[in-house]
């Protein structure tokens, strides 16, 4: 989902804007998902777009930050 946004989240990492821990959460959240085969559904329809992530994705406020240059 990260890379449908447009952002490479060990580049975050690497530059200071993304913590070790703060991407752990963020993958929890992932692997949590009540709606993986949604999720999985949309991705591939949206290959190669930069669109927002859908409405249950529970990484979005985590993608709209890091896309605002936001640590």
């Amino acid at each position: 989902m990260a890379s449908l946004q447009g952002l490479d989240l060990e580049e975050q990492m690497l530059r200071g804007t993304l913590s070790f821990d703060a991407l752990e959460d963020a993958v929890l959240r992932c692997t949590g998902c009540t709606a993986p085969g949604r999720c999985a559904h949309w991705q591939a329809a949206h290959q190669g777009t930069r669109a927002a992530p859908p409405d249950y994705c529970r990484n979005a406020p985590l993608f709209a930050r890091l896309q605002a240059g936001k640590p």
